[in-house]
């Protein structure tokens, strides 16, 4: 998505056909999104996937839990098939405002009782090679409109290592950035595969329901990231 003429795909079925605690507003969204000048498209799933030659895949058990980037990596089959959130479980943290790898443990657990192998990644250049989790080191999201949540107390290293240590993995990214737009997926239980040679950013926003996360806050983050990228 350029930063100039960002743009958002968002499709949906009936929001009725999932249970969640914090059920999922396309409307919501599309307000935060609004706001920053962003525009979206809202389609049904079969319409998306028809108009972008696009494939809904099942989430799967080894599905890791990773980061929205748009890269290759070195996740294999059904690795792929997992939810989609930025930074992986640093979308968690940041959403809720941790600070401590005690409570960033916690989210891992959370995430493997929820059926998702929970993950952070780096690319070639290191571990701060995802931006999401640049930006969070670094304090870029604590003057944020929406979002202000501090830089934590622990490094990108001491991260990636908690996530190891808690039975996560740590993935690997290759290439340069080349996302043209990014998909909200609203569908259930249902993903996109990553695709290095035709990137795009991949929000599974059904997930926040699942772990019980502020959407508005969550949307802004995102934008934020994407423009800051």
């Amino acid at each position: 998505a350029a930063r100039t003429h960002p743009s958002a795909h968002s499709h949906s079925q009936n929001p009725s056909s999932t249970e969640m605690s914090n059920p999922i507003s396309v409307g919501d969204l599309g307000v935060a999104l609004a706001s920053r000048g962003w525009k979206a498209s809202i389609l049904d799933d079969r319409d998306f996937c028809k108009l972008y030659k696009e494939e809904l895949v099942d989430v799967d058990p080894a599905g890791y839990l990773k980061c929205v980037d748009g890269r290759a990596s070195d996740a294999k089959g059904v690795q792929q098939h997992g939810p989609k959130m930025l930074g992986g479980v640093y979308g968690i943290a940041v959403n809720r405002g941790i600070k401590t790898t005690k409570e960033l443990e916690a989210i891992c657990k959370e995430v493997k009782d929820a059926g998702h192998v929970p993950t952070v990644h780096g690319d070639e250049g290191g571990i701060l090679g995802c931006g999401f989790c640049k930006l969070w080191m670094n304090g870029k999201f604590a003057d944020e409109a929406g979002v202000a949540t501090a830089a934590p107390q622990f490094t990108a290293d001491e991260g990636a290592a908690c996530v190891k240590k808690a039975g996560g993995v740590v993935e690997n990214h290759v290439a340069k950035h080349t996302e043209k737009y990014v998909i909200l997926n609203f569908v259930p239980g249902k993903t996109f595969v990553p695709n290095g040679k035709d990137q795009r950013f991949i929000v599974d926003c059904w997930a926040l329901g699942k772990f019980n996360l502020d959407i508005t806050k969550y949307a802004l983050t995102a934008a934020a990231t994407v423009e800051k990228l």
